[in-house]
């Protein structure tokens, strides 16, 4: 994904938002990203790809990201919404 393309799609968070939180306020817990703007309080998809970029911050890495295209993590939530099934791979592979 490209750090504008948003990770929570209910509240239009996008991941520069996420990590700029994440290593500023460097949370105990990842759950505490809901402070950044109500990520991952909405219908709960973005949660596996918000653990993801927290475990990437914590560690340091210095380019966090999901290797997700923004395409296909729309279909994915679509299908998401309409199944409730996230599919094999939550994240794409990333964490």
């Amino acid at each position: 994904m490209n750090p504008d393309d948003h990770v929570c799609l209910c509240f239009h968070v996008s991941q520069r938002k996420i990590v700029n939180f994440l290593k500023r306020e460097r949370p105990v817990r990842v759950s505490l990203l809901s402070e950044c703007l109500s990520a991952g309080t909405g219908c709960g998809w973005c949660i596996p790809f918000l653990t993801s970029l927290y475990e990437q911050v914590m560690r340091d890495d210095p380019h966090p990201d999901l290797p997700v295209s923004p395409e296909e993590y729309a279909t994915r939530r679509a299908r998401y919404r309409a199944t409730g099934d996230r599919g094999t791979s939550d994240t794409g592979g990333s964490g």
